[in-house]
C-alpha cells in the first residue's frame, strides 16, 4: 500500500540545544488509522506540528502524498483536515456560520449540512458558539476538520470531554472517513480508543520511535498476554522482591505501582498456583488477586516507565 505519510531522519532543535525530536522515521499508509503515542515532552507535539506544515524541521525530510511543503503548501492544506486538541472559535458565530467559514478555505468542500448531520450538530445549527458544551465544541472542531473533504484527517485527543455515546460516535466518524479512502493520523490518552481504531500506532519517547506496529503486535512483544495484578502483605520493591516474583513459572516481567505487582504472564493458570504457594511460604497475607488480558497500556508503562495519562 502506497504511503500517504513519510519522514525520513527528522530533527528538531530548539535554541540550537534542545532537541525536541531526534532522526525520527514515520510511514503511514493511505487508508489506515495511525496512531502517535507518547509522554509529555516525548517530541509528540513537535512532529506533528512539523507533520501539519506548522513548524519547520531543523533538518529530514517530510513528504505527503508525494508532496512536500516545500514545493506544494496550498495543494497539501487542501489535501488536509486538521481538528487540534483545542480548536479557539469564535464564540459570537453560530455553529453553521462557523462551518461554512471554514468551507470557505477550500475549493471542494463539502456541504454544511452533511456536516452538521454527521457530526449530529443540526439541533445547534443556529447556537453561537460560546453557548455550547465542551464535548458539543469537540465535534464542532471535527466537523470543521471534515468540512474541506481533506484526504488526510489529523485528529490531536479528539474524544477529549466527550461523553461515551459520542465517543463512539466519533470512533464510526473516523471508521467511515476511512472506508471512503481516507487516511487517519490520531493522538491520543485513551488506550482502549488506539487499540480500536489504529491499525498501527508508534510509540514516541525522547524524540525518537521506540515500537511501532498493531495493537496487537505490540502486546505480543510484551511477552505476555495476560496481566496478574496482586497485593500482599510486606509488598517489598527491593532486588529480591522483584527476583522472587520473576523466578515464578511463566512471568515474562515484573513492576510495582503503588505498592500493588503486576507481573506479565503467557499462562495464568500455571504462575498463579506458584504464586500463591510463594505467598504462604513467606508468610504474607493474599490482601488482592486480579488477572486480565495485557493492554496497550502495558506496553506503554513497560516501554516509557509512564502511563500515558501521567502528567
Amino acid at each position: 500500500m502506497a504511503a500517504a505519510i513519510e519522514c525520513r531522519d527528522l530533527r528538531k532543535t530548539y535554541d540550537g540545544k534542545v532537541e525536541a525530536v531526534r532522526g525520527l522515521n514515520l510511514e503511514i499508509r493511505t487508508g489506515e488509522c495511525f496512531g502517535l503515542l507518547g509522554p509529555n515532552g516525548a517530541g509528540k507535539t513537535t512532529t506533528i506540528e512539523i507533520l501539519e506544515g506548522l513548524l519547520q524541521p531543523s533538518s529530514g525530510q517530510v513528504t505527503i502524498l508525494g508532496q512536500t511543503w516545500q514545493q506544494n503548501p496550498r495543494q497539501l492544506r487542501e489535501w488536509l483536515g486538521i481538528s487540534l486538541q483545542e480548536t479557539r472559535l469564535s464564540e459570537k458565530l453560530s455553529v453553521r456560520e462557523t462551518i461554512e467559514l471554514f468551507a470557505s478555505f477550500y475549493s471542494e468542500p463539502r456541504s454544511s449540512d452533511e456536516v452538521l448531520d454527521q457530526l449530529q450538530l443540526r439541533e445547534k445549527a443556529d447556537a453561537w458558539v460560546g453557548k455550547l458544551s465542551g464535548g458539543q465544541r469537540q465535534r464542532l472542531a471535527v466537523a470543521t476538520a471534515l468540512v474541506g473533504n481533506p484526504r488526510i484527517l489529523f485528529l490531536d485527543e479528539p474524544t477529549t470531554g466527550l461523553d461515551p455515546q459520542s465517543r463512539r460516535q466519533l470512533w464510526d466518524i473516523v471508521r467511515t472517513f476511512q472506508q471512503n479512502g481516507g487516511t487517519v493520523l490520531l493522538t491520543t490518552h485513551y488506550m482502549d480508543e488506539a487499540e480500536r481504531l489504529c491499525d498501527r500506532l508508534a510509540i514516541i519517547d525522547h524524540g525518537q520511535v521506540i515500537a511501532e506496529g498493531s495493537p496487537a503486535e505490540l502486546i505480543e512483544r510484551l511477552g505476555g498476554h495476560h496481566v496478574v495484578e496482586f497485593e500482599a502483605g510486606g509488598n517489598g520493591k527491593d532486588g529480591g522482591e522483584t527476583d522472587r516474583w520473576r523466578a515464578l513459572p511463566g512471568v515474562e516481567a515484573v513492576r510495582h505501582e503503588d505498592g500493588v505487582i503486576c507481573l506479565t504472564v503467557r499462562e495464568p493458570h500455571t504462575t498463579i498456583p506458584a504464586l500463591l504457594d510463594a505467598v504462604e511460604k513467606h508468610g504474607s497475607a493474599l490482601q488482592r488477586l486480579t488477572t486480565r488480558q495485557a493492554s496497550l497500556e502495558d506496553v506503554f508503562v513497560r516501554l516509557t516507565g509512564r502511563h500515558l495519562r501521567e502528567e
